[in-house]
C-alpha cells in the first residue's frame, strides 16, 4: 500500500485528515476492509453526538453496520500496538516535538459487573471505593499540545485467576494482575525499548508503595523522570561526606519546608488560561529507598526532591522525585505541570470523543476502542493546528547528568534492544519563566 505524505504547514478538515491517518497508521492492518471499518469509527467518534457507542456511530436502523463495528472492534484480531507505535512516531515527525511522556490515570465508573477488568476497589483520584475500571494514558506532552498514544488497562485479581471470567473477557494468557502504576511503568519500558521513539522525561503521580520498584525499574533502563509524590513519603538524605552525619529519614513535607529560606521564585503560565502564576520553589539531594530484593550492598540511587509553594501558602504543597540532575528548578516544575496540558487535552478533546464510552465486554475490545479514539483525538488536535516540520528544538546531552558532587551516575545495563537516547529539553517554549531569583 503507498505511503501518504501530509502536506507541510496544512490545516485540515477533520475527515480529510482521517483518510490520511488510515494509510499513515493502519499499515498494519492486513485487509482494506478492516481500515474501511477503521475509517467509518473514527468519523463516528468525531462527529457522533452524545456517547460514542457502536450502535451510535452506526446510526437508527444501519443494523448491518452495527454488526460489521461491533466485529471489528470486539472480535477481529488487528493488533492496536503497531497502530499506537505509529501514531507515536507520527506525532514526532508532524506535531510539535513532546518535552515529556506523561501518565494520566483513567478511571471509568461502572454499573454493573461484566465490563473487562471492573471492580469494587479503592481509587486514590476520587478518594473512594468505586465500580470502576483503572486504566492509564502514556501522552506525548508539549506546552502546546498532547496526545495519547498508549493505554493500559488493571486487571483486578478476580480477571486473571477464575478461568471462565478470563475466557469470556479474552484476556492474553500474559496478562497479569498488577497495580495501575505498575502496569504504566511496564508500558513506558517497552515504549522505550521497542517504539524508536526519541526518549524523553516520565512525568506521573506515584504512591509511596510504588515508588521503590518504579525508581529502580526507569533506572534500569536509564529513563529519566519526574515522579509526584505525596508529602509523607519518608526521604533518606545528608552523609555522603566524609565529615557530614547521616544519613538521616524524614517526611519529604518537613526536609523541603526546613529549605524555605533558599526558596526561588518562578513566574510561569497555567496551561489554557492567560493569566500567571507565581509558584517557590526549593530543593534537596536524597537517596532512594531500595527494593525488597535488591542486595545490601548496591549503592543507593542518588535523586532530587523537589518541593513547591504557592504564593501565599504557609508549607509545601506539591512534591516531585527526579533522577535529572543538570536541570534549573524552573524547568523541572515546569515539565511536572505539562500534567495540566494533559488535564485540559483530556477534558476538551479525549472524553469529547469517547474515551469513556466502550460498553463491550472483551479485553480486545477495549484496547481496540482505545486505540482509535488516541487517532481521533490527534486528527482533531492536528486539524486545528499548522503542522509544525520544525528540527528538533531540544538538542542536549543524551542522558540526565549525574547529581551534583555526593552522587553517582546511574549504573547502565546492557539492553536487550538498542536504546534510543533520552533527550532532556535546554529550554521549554512557551512556558519559560518570565524571571527565577533567590529569596
Amino acid at each position: 500500500m503507498a505511503r501518504a505524505v501530509m502536506p507541510e504547514d496544512s490545516v485540515k478538515e477533520v475527515p480529510e485528515l482521517i483518510d490520511v491517518m488510515i494509510s499513515l497508521l493502519f499499515e498494519s492492518l492486513p485487509r482494506r476492509d478492516q481500515r474501511n471499518w477503521a475509517r467509518v469509527y473514527l468519523n463516528g467518534l468525531v462527529r457522533t453526538n452524545g456517547k460514542k457507542t457502536i450502535r451510535n456511530i452506526a446510526g437508527t436502523g444501519a443494523s448491518s453496520v452495527e454488526q460489521s463495528l461491533q466485529q471489528f472492534i470486539s472480535k477481529s484480531p488487528w493488533d492496536w500496538t503497531p497502530v499506537r507505535r505509529s501514531l507515536a512516531q507520527h506525532l514526532e515527525r508532524t506535531a510539535q516535538r513532546p518535552l515529556a511522556w506523561v501518565l494520566q490515570p483513567l478511571v471509568i465508573e461502572k454499573a454493573g459487573d461484566r465490563s473487562v477488568g471492573v471492580g469494587r476497589q479503592f481509587v486514590p483520584q476520587l478518594g473512594r471505593t468505586a465500580n470502576c475500571q483503572q486504566a492509564s494514558g502514556i501522552w506525548l506532552a508539549s506546552s502546546e499540545a498532547s496526545f495519547p498514544v498508549e493505554w493500559t488497562l488493571t486487571l483486578p485479581g478476580p480477571w486473571t485467576s477464575e478461568l471462565m471470567r478470563r475466557r469470556r473477557a479474552g484476556i492474553p494468557d500474559t496478562a497479569r494482575s498488577l497495580t495501575p502504576a505498575q502496569d504504566a511503568v511496564h508500558a513506558v519500558q517497552r515504549m522505550a525499548a521497542t517504539w524508536q521513539l526519541q526518549r524523553r522525561p516520565v512525568v506521573m503521580e506515584v504512591a509511596n508503595g510504588d515508588l521503590p520498584q518504579s525508581i529502580e525499574s526507569f533506572a534500569l533502563q536509564d529513563i529519566p523522570f519526574v515522579f509526584k509524590v505525596d508529602g509523607s513519603l519518608p526521604v533518606s538524605f545528608g552523609g555522603a561526606g566524609r565529615h557530614k552525619p547521616g544519613p538521616h529519614t524524614a517526611p519529604a513535607r518537613e526536609l523541603i519546608d526546613s529549605l524555605r529560606s533558599q526558596r526561588r521564585v518562578v513566574e510561569w503560565t497555567r496551561h489554557g488560561r492567560a493569566e500567571g502564576a507565581v509558584t517557590l520553589l526549593t530543593s534537596a539531594p536524597i537517596f532512594a529507598t531500595p527494593c525488597e530484593d535488591r542486595p545490601a550492598s548496591t549503592p543507593p540511587t542518588p535523586l532530587l526532591l523537589v518541593g513547591a509553594w504557592t504564593e501565599a501558602a504557609l508549607l509545601p504543597s506539591e512534591f516531585w522525585i527526579t533522577n535529572i540532575g543538570d536541570r534549573p528548578l524552573a524547568q523541572l516544575f515546569l515539565l511536572a505541570k505539562l500534567t495540566d496540558r494533559v488535564s485540559l487535552d483530556f477534558t476538551e478533546t479525549c472524553e469529547q470523543v469517547g474515551i469513556r464510552d466502550f460498553e463491550g465486554r472483551s479485553f480486545r475490545g477495549w484496547h481496540h476502542h482505545a486505540t482509535l479514539a488516541s487517532v481521533a483525538h490527534a486528527a482533531k488536535l492536528l486539524s486545528a493546528r499548522p503542522h509544525a516540520h520544525a528540527r528538533d528544538p531540544y538538542p542536549g546531552p543524551a542522558r540526565p547528568a549525574a547529581l551534583p558532587r555526593q552522587t553517582t551516575a546511574l549504573p547502565r545495563p546492557a539492553a536487550a534492544h538498542p536504546a534510543t537516547p533520552a533527550v532532556l529539553p535546554p529550554h521549554l517554549p512557551g512556558q519559560t519563566p518570565r524571571r527565577e531569583y533567590i529569596r
